[in-house]
């Protein structure tokens, strides 16, 4: 489940035969020159990137809506209901409060938003599949192994369709995740080349899901990084050299 970052990147991945996407809220971010974080990307503005990607194509949709855009439950709530208006799939709601002092919610309060955005699902009428996020691994928590285990298992009981817990790497600790919470399916992240973690491998592991976040973003802005550095620094347009053709991208985009 590839992350394209606009309506065109989505066309794309659709054209190569992929059979459901999510939005990555960093790549978003970037088209717009701000930084991946709920204060920098008002609720109204990734909402309208949501609905815009979900229009593109008719595949699947999974919505990367970060917090909920509240820290109590009953905001939450408000927030999915209007993402599952977007026309939506999916959506996923993680458990990082965008602080350093207390980088996870509260274990109770946690649980009870991923709860609040179940309820909501419920009272739309809508099958939308829930994703309940635990962020311990990027936030650098102490175990995160430990701290993730504990968390995807209440979110189970708390809702969720899908578990994910971004950045485990382990196959080990793969592997525990996707018993403890055994029948839902896990989602992994791999978001950097990782001969551990192809996906014959984590279908192996049990994963049922896989996503790459920012990466594909990244991997344009890499390639434009380099040859505007390239033009800048060294006046060469070598880097052009690997560009898509005209043809290429705009036959992809034609409609109907």
């Amino acid at each position: 489940m590839p992350n394209p970052w606009d309506a065109g990147s989505a066309m794309y991945l659709q054209h190569l035969g992929f059979l459901a996407l999510a939005t990555t809220s960093a790549g978003f971010a970037f088209t717009k020159g701000l930084p991946d974080s709920v204060s920098a990307v008002p609720r109204d503005l990734m909402l309208a990137h949501i609905r815009e990607v979900a229009a593109a194509t008719p595949l699947p949709l999974n919505a990367d809506f970060q917090t909920g855009y509240a820290d109590e439950p009953e905001g939450v709530a408000e927030s999915v209901a209007l993402c599952i208006a977007t026309g939506v799939a999916g959506l996923s709601i993680e458990d990082a409060t965008g602080t350093t002092a207390t980088p996870l919610y509260d274990f109770d309060l946690a649980v009870e938003r991923i709860r609040a955005a179940r309820a909501a699902i419920d009272a739309s009428g809508i099958p939308i599949v829930l994703t309940a996020r635990c962020e311990a691994y990027l936030v650098g928590q102490p175990n995160p192994a430990r701290v993730a285990l504990e968390r995807l298992v209440a979110f189970v009981d708390a809702g969720a369709d899908c578990l994910f817990a971004p950045g485990v790497r382990d196959p080990a600790e793969i592997v525990a995740m996707v018993k403890a919470v055994s029948p839902k399916p896990v989602n992994v992240l791999v978001s950097a080349p990782n001969p551990d973690l192809s996906v014959a491998r984590l279908a192996n592991l049990g994963v049922r899901r896989i996503s790459v976040g920012s990466a594909l973003a990244r991997v344009a802005w890499g390639a434009f990084m380099r040859a505007a550095q390239d033009i800048k620094n060294t006046g060469s347009f070598d880097g052009l050299a690997g560009a898509a053709s005209f043809s290429e991208i705009s036959d992809v985009m034609v409609r109907g």
